[in-house]
């Protein structure tokens, strides 16, 4: 059914950067893991390393996964907003120019799926 506004509309965001109280949103997701079926969506200060994250919000969101102590760190690819990424596990999400809103998906050959999953 068709809309007839009687005056134009504004969007205005309600989630932008400056309501975040320094953080930053950031979606990482576990490529062909279905046991997380949707990105996490975290709250982080830019001034948090790669690394922490890793160890920290990721371990805390994917460490009951049975392949998560497994991944071999070396061989994980990383894309961000759908373009490769090697990320510096001791700079800052900022020094890595991850920003507000960004993407990254983890990707871990040879742990694809959960074994005897079709």
């Amino acid at each position: 059914m068709p809309v007839v506004a009687i005056a134009p509309f504004v969007g205005v965001p309600k989630d932008t950067v400056d309501r975040f109280h320094g953080n930053q949103l950031l979606y990482v997701g576990w490529d062909k893991h279905l046991m997380f079926y949707a990105p996490v969506c975290l709250c982080l200060p830019p001034a948090m390393s790669f690394g922490d994250l890793v160890r920290g919000p990721l371990a805390e969101a994917w460490s009951v996964h049975p392949q998560w102590s497994s991944i071999d760190w070396s061989a994980a690819r990383w894309l961000r907003s759908g373009e490769p990424f090697e990320p510096d596990f001791e700079r800052s999400l900022a020094d890595n120019g991850i920003g507000h809103k960004d993407v990254l998906r983890l990707q871990t050959p040879g742990l694809e799926a959960l074994p005897g999953a079709v």
